[in-house]
C-alpha cells in the first residue's frame, strides 16, 4: 500500500497550490481524476490567467467574511510570489501575468508541485475512510492527512461536476445549496429573440425587486434566449441563488437620456420611419428590437434605451459556469481551514462555501486557502 504524509485530492488551482507550498517537507501525493493537471486553471480569465485582483477584501465575497477575511490577510497578494515572472493589473483591478497566458500559471505550478509531491493522472479517488484510506480505481492510498481541493460543480468539462462532495458528505459534513455563479443569465426572450449574436456596450444592473442588487459597465452579448458579456458576467454572482430578479441594461453609457430624445427627433423631423428613429445610435438589430418595446416619443424611446428590464429565468447552468456558489459551510472548518469534525481533514477552494465576484477574486481564494492549510499541516505535522 502506498503511504503519504498528504493526500490532496484534486489537481487543479489550489490543489497544485497546496503541493508546491508544501515544499517537500512532507511526503505528498496530488491525486487527479483528469488525464492533466490544471486543465480549468489553463482557462481561466478566457485564458490570460486572470489571477487575482488589486481590490481583494472579504467585501468582494459571498460567504463567511471573517473567516473569509482571516485567511486572505493582512496582505493578500503575498501568495502570488510563488510565480515566477512578472504581474500586471488592468484598469478594473485584474491582475495578470505580463505575458497574459494562463497555461504559464499552470506549467509554473506544475513544475513546482511536481518537484514536492507525486503526481497522480487519471485516477478517480472512489471512497475516503476516517482512518484516510483513500480508495481509487487504481487501488487504496494511505495517508497521515486528507486535503480536499476537489473544486466546485461549475465547468464539467474539466472534470469538476460536483461529485466530489460526496466525499466531505461522507466524512459527515454538510453542503450548502449549490448554483452556477459567474455565468450568461437566461432572460424572457420576447423582446430579444432578433439578437443572437448582437453585441453592445452599456451598464447592466440586477434588481430584486426594487433592491437593486449590483451594477456593471462592460459589453453584452445576446444568444440564444441567454445574455452574457463581460457586464454580465460581473452582475451574475448577485443574483446566483435567487427567483425572480431582473436584469436592466442601459445602453450607451457615454450619452444622456436628453441627448439620445433630441438625436430621435431630429430623425423624426426627416420622416425617418419609427423602426429605424434609433439607426446608427444603436446596433440595427437591437434598435429595432428597443423600438418595437418603446411606446410614445422621443423621451420615452430614449427611456427604453436606458432602461431595457429583462425578466431574469435562470442561468446557463454549471456546464458554462466558471464558479459554484455554495459548498462545505465555513462553520464546519477552523480557522486553519481543518475539519471541526475529522481531526487532518482539511478543505480548500471551491469545494469551501465560498466565492467571489468576477475579476480575479476566486483563483485569489484558491491561493491564499490553499496556503492557509499547507501553514496548517506543516505546523500541526511538526508537533
Amino acid at each position: 500500500m502506498n503511504e503519504y504524509d498528504v493526500i490532496i485530492a484534486g489537481g487543479g488551482a489550489s490543489g497544485l497550490y497546496l503541493a508546491a507550498a508544501l515544499g517537500g517537507s512532507l511526503k505528498t501525493a496530488v491525486i487527479e481524476r483528469g488525464p492533466r493537471v490544471g486543465r480549468k486553471l489553463s482557462a481561466t480569465g478566457g485564458g490570460q490567467g486572470n489571477l487575482s485582483n488589486a481590490d481583494v477584501r472579504a467585501e468582494r465575497y459571498f460567504g463567511d467574511r471573517c473567516v473569509i477575511s482571516s485567511v486572505l490577510g493582512d496582505d493578500p497578494h503575498s501568495v502570488l510570489g510563488i510565480f515566477d515572472g512578472l504581474l500586471t493589473t488592468d484598469s478594473r483591478g485584474r491582475m495578470y501575468p505580463a505575458g497574459r497566458q494562463a497555461s504559464a500559471l499552470t506549467d509554473c505550478l506544475r513544475r513546482k508541485a511536481a518537484a514536492c509531491a507525486d503526481i497522480l493522472t487519471d485516477t478517480r479517488i472512489t471512497s475516503l475512510g476516517r482512518g484516510f484510506d483513500v480508495g481509487t480505481d487504481k487501488g487504496i492510498f494511505r495517508a497521515r492527512r486528507v486535503a480536499l481541493c476537489t473544486g466546485g460543480k461549475a465547468g464539467g468539462r474539466f472534470g469538476t461536476d460536483g461529485s466530489a462532495y460526496s466525499l466531505a458528505l461522507g466524512m459527515g459534513h454538510t453542503v450548502t445549496g449549490l448554483y452556477p455563479s459567474l455565468v450568461q443569465l437566461k432572460t424572457d426572450d420576447t423582446r430579444i429573440r432578433t439578437l443572437r449574436g448582437v453585441r453592445a456596450d452599456c451598464v447592466a444592473r440586477a434588481y430584486d425587486g426594487d433592491e437593486k442588487l449590483a451594477e456593471a459597465e462592460g459589453e453584452v452579448i445576446f444568444g440564444d434566449g441567454l445574455v452574457g458579456g463581460s457586464a454580465v458576467y460581473y452582475i451574475s454572482p448577485f443574483v446566483a441563488g435567487r427567483r425572480g430578479c431582473t436584469l436592466e441594461l442601459s445602453f450607451l453609457p457615454g450619452f444622456s437620456e436628453s441627448e439620445i430624445a433630441a438625436s430621435v427627433r431630429r430623425k423624426e423631423e426627416n420622416g425617418t420611419e419609427r423602426s429605424e428613429l434609433l439607426s446608427l445610435t444603436l446596433n440595427n438589430s437591437l434598435g429595432r428590437a428597443i423600438m418595437r418595446s418603446a411606446e410614445g416619443g422621443a423621451e420615452n424611446i430614449a427611456r427604453t434605451v436606458k432602461h431595457f428590464a429583462l425578466k431574469i429565468t435562470g442561468s446557463a447552468g454549471f456546464e458554462n459556469a466558471q464558479v459554484t456558489r455554495g459548498g462545505v459551510p465555513l462553520s464546519e472548518v477552523t480557522d486553519g481551514l481543518e475539519s471541526r469534525l475529522v481531526h487532518g481533514l482539511y478543505f480548500a477552494g471551491e469545494i469551501l462555501d465560498v466565492d467571489g465576484e468576477c475579476g480575479g477574486f476566486n483563483l485569489q481564494w484558491a491561493w491564499s486557502s490553499a496556503k492557509r492549510v499547507a501553514e496548517s499541516l506543516l505546523g500541526e505535522m511538526k508537533k
